[in-house]
């Protein structure tokens, strides 16, 4: 079991791993926001980069006038046992760097990466681990120094941009999930650099803390420059917290002087210079043990332990939380598909049979959309079998010309039997419209639900090339089941053609009746020798039998739409498309399972978010910090 000491270690290991995914910021609360840091703010020239060099005890950042820290960076010490320094940055994990007058080439390259060698800044943070048996476990994060006036070279929004950087470490963090309420108090150590030589009224440092940090519990002011100050004057008000009151200690720092600088006077002499300065000094020799930079560091790291500690309960509790949200969510868009081939074919067998399910439930009644098909039946074909044009086949002037017609040159003796056969041909031929409609009808509605289906199978929806591949085998079904139901109706429709109920006009009275025009010179509007009710007689029978013959197909239409339709689209939609598959070989296989790329890549960050969530739980657990 690991001790407390190792808990800012721990912390560190976290905030690579969260650094490396990306996990920072965002919708939420991310990993990074609730693991404790210390943030270094302060104005330019306030003498931010003498005091970072100061607590790590090299000589290692970019100098220079104007802004010269452009993008934050993660500095993380840790303390090991012996050796010599070395350094690691994380954009380049196999490069130990010994010289520091590289690691400062290296994070100016690294900015200008990305900012280009303009004065710009970038939010993306530099990550850089320092190990030494010279310095305390500690994270620090370097942000740009805060101006008030753009200068040359630089965007009028480059004073706002920073504020607003700054303030993205430091300032309290929101989440909307009320699970989650104990993690929204604010972690962010704010270590405030503020120059002895300014009014301390004016420091932006302070300013920037009064406003995030209105009670001071999260802030350490550091002043520094006391050896800049005028003859005569001291900085004892703010160091003892009389001009401005912190629930922490303000700490006195004098750093290297320009010309130690330029003589490049090491750290080591610097920080001795530093405790003579203080021993000596009349003013705050009584402070001497509570000042100086080595003082400030043990003072942060043992802070900052304190502040994990109290934070890991509500950590677990964001971890835990995640873990649930990030699994739930590879559940929902589903887990990487096995690679070899029998995995593959029973994958694709499971989810045709997810979507055949769907697709029945819909036939059935389980989902809308098959209640259009009895709508097509009682609606859309008695309908269309009421528009047809019976009146206009039937009327007395054609049933007179069809039976003449049938008649040849003998006219009928009794019933006109060749007339009333073509007269009822004639009729029954119109019912193959309605016949056919019905059967694009039921079509149409089949295809509108496959597609709906395949919609609604959530199984699919990761796999475009297979819903493609099932829309195009059902579609072809149906068209196949359309064809043969089309065949049927026609046949039924030519079966009452073919054979005719006869015991229907047995039971008519068919004796025609004849022409009662005496006159011969004057002959009656009809020159037939029958009379106008002969014909209309005709038409009558004629008329009543098609009724009988449209009251059955308006049965048996429906009958076999479902039959060839709608039951075999229930029972064999994809059996040829099962065929198929089975024939197909690995790469095919491999092909009709893939997935859109955005997803592919959405499932790999969220498989290593959640391999980095279950690693900082089991590293957590494994420190005894209770």
């Amino acid at each position: 079991m690991a001790t407390m000491e190792s808990l800012i270690g721990l912390v560190n290991r976290i905030q690579r791993a969260c650094t490396v995914l990306g996990d920072h910021g965002g919708e939420g609360m991310s990993l990074w926001e609730a693991l404790p840091s210390v943030a270094v703010v302060g104005g330019q020239s306030s003498g931010k980069s003498s005091v970072l060099e100061s607590v790590v005890g090299r000589d290692f950042l970019p100098r220079g006038s104007g802004i010269v820290t452009r993008r934050p960076l993660v500095l993380q010490l840790h303390k090991i046992d012996g050796g010599s320094d070395y350094a690691e940055f994380l954009h380049t994990p196999k490069k130990k760097f010994t010289d520091f007058a590289s690691v400062r080439k290296e994070i100016a390259d690294e900015t200008d990466r990305i900012t280009g060698k303009s004065k710009q800044i970038s939010n993306i943070p530099i990550h850089l681990s320092i190990y030494s048996p010279n310095v305390v476990n500690l994270t620090l994060i370097d942000l740009p120094g805060l101006t008030k006036v753009a200068v040359e070279g630089q965007p009028e929004s480059i004073v706002e941009d920073i504020e607003n950087m700054v303030r993205s470490y430091v300032e309290k963090k929101e989440t909307t999930s009320s699970t989650l309420k104990l993690l929204v108090a604010p972690n962010c150590i704010i270590l405030a650099i503020s120059p002895a030589n300014q009014d301390i009224a004016t420091s932006d440092a302070i300013k920037l803390a009064r406003e995030v940090d209105p009670s001071g519990e999260r802030t350490f002011g550091v002043l520094t420059k006391l050896d800049l100050m005028d003859k005569g004057t001291n900085a004892l008000d703010v160091l003892e917290g009389r001009s401005y009151r912190l629930q922490h200690p303000w700490v006195g720092i004098v750093n290297r002087s320009q010309a130690d600088i330029n003589k490049n006077v090491d750290m080591i002499a610097a920080r001795r210079k530093e405790r003579e300065y203080f021993e000596t000094s009349p003013e705050y020799g009584h402070l001497t043990s509570k000042m100086g930079a080595e003082y400030l560091a043990k003072l942060l790291s043992k802070h900052l332990e304190t502040v994990i500690r109290q934070r890991i309960p509500s950590i677990i509790a964001l971890i835990n939380k995640t873990i649930d949200e990030l699994n739930a969510e590879l559940d929902r868009i589903g887990r990487p598909i096995a690679v070899d081939s029998g995995a593959q074919l029973y994958t694709i067998l499971e989810l045709c049979r997810a979507f055949d399910r769907v697709f029945k439930e819909h036939l059935d009644g389980g989902r809308p959309g098959g209640d259009r098909i009895y709508g097509v039946f009682d609606h859309q074909l008695p309908a269309a079998l009421k528009k047809l044009p019976f009146d206009r086949h039937l009327s007395m002037k054609n049933v007179q010309k069809v039976v003449s017609e049938a008649d040849g040159y003998q006219p009928h003796l009794i019933a006109p039997e060749q007339g009333y056969r073509r007269l009822i041909d004639g009729s029954i031929s119109y019912f193959k419209g309605p016949a056919e409609a019905t059967v694009d009808a039921v079509h149409f509605v089949l295809k509108e639900l496959v597609r709906k289906s395949i919609a609604a199978t959530e199984e699919l929806k990761r796999f475009p090339t297979l819903q493609s591949d099932i829309a195009t085998a059902a579609n072809e079904a149906l068209e196949r089941f359309r064809d043969e139901s089309r065949r049927t109706v026609q046949r039924l429709v030519d079966m009452e053609s073919s054979y005719l109920t006869v015991e229907f006009f047995r039971k008519l009275h068919l004796e025609p009746e004849k022409n009662t025009n005496t006159n011969p010179n004057q002959p009656g509007p009809n020159a037939d020798r029958f009379n106008d009710n002969h014909f209309r007689r005709i038409g009558s029978n004629v008329s009543a039998y098609i009724g009988m013959v449209c009251d059955t197909l308006r049965n048996s239409i429906p009958k076999a739409v479902v039959y060839c339709q709608v039951r075999e689209a229930k029972r064999s939609l994809l059996n040829n498309f099962y065929a198929q598959v089975g024939r197909r070989e690995k790469e095919r296989l491999g092909a009709m399972l893939d997935e859109d790329p955005q997803l592919m890549e959405r499932r790999t960050t969220i498989a290593k978010r959640l391999e980095l969530y279950k690693s900082a739980r089991d590293e957590i657990d494994s420190v005894a910090w209770k």
